[in-house]
């Protein structure tokens, strides 16, 4: 399969482009919904850390990590927030197929930036309570947590799916 999945959407859902993209679109609005809020208040909580009393007490390492995962935090809620936005500005363009293309990267690129921050989170985190080498194992445990369950998948399934 090329990529587009048009005659299969017609042929087996009876969907034309419209429907389809229609479709795609509450399907992909849902999903943001489920990422919005989480990324939202984790982004709203990593702000408040340095105004707390023992921030200072980090490592410079440890505050470039910090600043690492705030970044890629702040990054995730714009990207995933981004496909209001583009939609407001397409709205009534007659631009269905812009919108839930733009919209897919914007979420995905969202959803790389959020493994970041929360595996950057968890370094954060295990550092401070049990030292570096805990630290540094929660950062990889959490990389192949996030590839494993985020990213493997979704290719290996993919590439079954190739298959009429």
């Amino acid at each position: 399969m090329d990529g587009d999945d048009t005659d299969w959407n017609r042929r087996v859902r009876g969907e034309n482009t419209i429907q389809r993209l229609d479709r795609n679109w509450a399907s992909l609005l849902q999903e943001l919904r489920v990422l919005q809020t989480g990324v939202q208040v984790l982004t709203g909580i990593l702000l408040t850390l340095p105004f707390q009393s023992h921030f200072d007490a980090l490592s410079t390492e440890l505050r470039v990590v910090y600043l690492v995962v705030v970044t890629a935090s702040i990054a995730a809620t714009a990207l995933l927030v981004a496909p209001v936005a583009l939609h407001r500005l397409l709205f009534r363009r007659h631009r269905l197929d812009a919108l839930v293309t733009g919209a897919h990267r914007l979420a995905l690129a969202g959803i790389a930036l959020l493994g970041v921050a929360l595996t950057g989170i968890a370094v954060l985190i295990f550092d401070v309570v049990a030292g570096t080498a805990a630290g540094i194992i929660a950062g990889v445990v959490a990389s192949i947590t996030f590839l494993g369950l985020w990213v493997i998948p979704p290719f290996v399934y993919r590439r079954g799916s190739e298959k009429d």
